[in-house]
């Protein structure tokens, strides 16, 4: 029995264990940055945002009317640019996180994913460890790039405070890491590309506008629990109709709802 466990792989002099949650994580990581998709979503995503800080930018300067960049009337907190374009820029993180998941399903690596991370929880666990660390820093990142490209243009009605630019781009990182990870469990769940995408474009821009435009108190009143309404509320730090840290527990909960719901679903179903 002694000389079976010697010559076992891994039991060698000079061997070295892998597995468990660090070597999961670490096989995530190099897929993440192995395919193409993550480069091309991450270029996008900046492509987005600086297109969209640039022209909220010329829209602030051409219709502020106030002749007195002294007055706080019409001034623009650079740092805000980034969270006001998020709109669109945010759909290319979106891409991001949901091919973490979705593309091994399309492809069938989701088996041999399986065979080397048998237990499922910790399988995504590791997708959701390296996907909320990559956008996060990738949304930081965004966050810089927006008050960056918006500052030349707002001139002397941009205003460039540190401490509030710098809670701002966090902000901005912090918000698209949690809409990733929602992104992320609903790609486990609905297995679909197609599928996760839709839902996730309904409920962060479709149903809050529909309600949002209803003018009826109780659809009103629903949409600012959704993430995107929350999210916003988060980043520009509002204090009505809740604190902005309500905001940011608003959005955590789909994230974590999400997770579970995609590990329930990776659980109870075949690969």
């Amino acid at each position: 029995m002694a000389v079976r466990e010697a010559v076992r792989p891994g039991n060698g002099p000079g061997s070295t264990r892998g597995g468990g949650l660090g070597g999961a994580i670490g096989t995530e990581w190099i897929k993440l940055w192995s395919i193409r998709s993550t480069w091309w979503s991450l270029l996008a995503s900046a492509v987005l945002m600086a297109a969209a800080s640039l022209q909220y930018a010329i829209y602030a300067t051409n219709s502020n009317t106030n002749a007195d960049p002294t007055d706080n009337q019409g001034v623009v907190a650079v740092g805000k640019t980034g969270i006001q374009s998020l709109g669109i820029a945010q759909f290319a993180i979106v891409a991001l996180a949901m091919l973490v998941i979705t593309t091994e399903y399309s492809t069938g690596t989701i088996r041999a994913t399986l065979q080397w991370v048998p237990r499922r929880d910790r399988m995504l666990l590791a997708k959701t460890a390296v996907a909320g660390v990559v956008i996060l820093a990738a949304g930081t990142l965004l966050g810089i790039l927006g008050a960056l490209v918006a500052a030349p243009m707002l001139g002397k009605w941009g205003r460039f405070p540190m401490p509030g630019t710098v809670a701002d781009v966090l902000a901005i990182g912090v918000y698209l890491a949690l809409i990733g990870l929602f992104t992320l469990g609903l790609g486990a769940a609905m297995r679909s590309a197609v599928a996760t995408l839709v839902t996730v474009f309904l409920i962060l821009t479709v149903v809050p506008a529909v309600l949002e435009n209803s003018h009826v108190t109780v659809f009103v009143d629903a949409a600012r629990w959704l993430p995107s309404v929350a999210g916003e509320h988060f980043m520009l730090r509002d204090s009505t109709p809740y604190p902005a840290g309500v905001g940011l527990v608003v959005v955590v909960a789909w994230a974590v709802a999400a997770l579970a719901a995609g590990y329930l679903v990776l659980r109870g179903r075949d690969a």
